[in-house]
């Protein structure tokens, strides 16, 4: 998984509530257990039209927002089903931080586990970075995220919480697999101490 420690980038607005997962990444692109590939899919109903070409109006096909790095959106952000699909599409579209109200707990348990960092602020926080966002293309933000710090395109800086544990699994971009695998030698004299005891198995 990806280290996360800092991000700079455009912040796209999303200024909607109930994002369900549905939303995100329809069910036709759930054929797949490869996470690659999935960012054409993301926002699909919203971003595309019904003969299949772009709809310029959605804010990830404006110009300004086809780069960004943070989306910003209303509360309760991955709503609905539970897929993994959802964190894979906003990753391989390019996005790496969402910053909303509130988000469905399986989601946000998700984005921590593909390397995703889902911020949860108040909601005069998120108005105030929704705003900063309808800058376009000069909607910088920075996050920091050993610092647990915002900084908008005005140099304003706000402060988020995020849980220690999961704070350092970004830091050192360890999933559940890396987490294992730092057990490793452990795991290595268990089955080398098994195998001399009963050789049978």
């Amino acid at each position: 998984m990806e280290k996360f420690t800092q991000l700079t980038g455009v912040a796209a607005p999303l200024p909607m509530i109930n994002v369900d997962t549905d939303k995100i990444i329809p069910k036709q692109y759930l054929k797949t257990i490869g996470r690659k590939g999935l960012g054409k899919g993301l926002f699909d109903e919203m971003r595309y039209r019904p003969d299949g070409s772009e709809n310029p109006d959605f804010v990830l096909n404006k110009p300004a927002y086809r780069n960004a790095k943070i989306l910003i959106a209303g509360e309760n952000f991955g709503c609905g089903s539970s897929r993994e699909h959802a964190p894979w599409a906003l990753l391989d579209f390019g996005i790496r931080c969402v910053i909303a109200p509130s988000f469905a707990d399986i989601f946000y348990n998700n984005c921590f586990k593909n390397g995703l960092l889902p911020i949860a602020l108040p909601q005069e926080d998120v108005d105030k970075l929704m705003d900063d966002a309808q800058r376009g293309a000069n909607a910088i933000i920075t996050i920091d995220l050993e610092k647990q710090e915002i900084t908008g395109p005005d140099g304003g800086c706000i402060r988020f919480e995020i849980d220690p544990f999961r704070k350092h699994c970004l830091l050192n971009g360890l999933d559940d697999i890396g987490l294992t695998m730092q057990k490793s030698a452990a795991i290595e004299a268990f089955e080398a101490k098994r195998r001399q005891a009963q050789p049978w198995l």
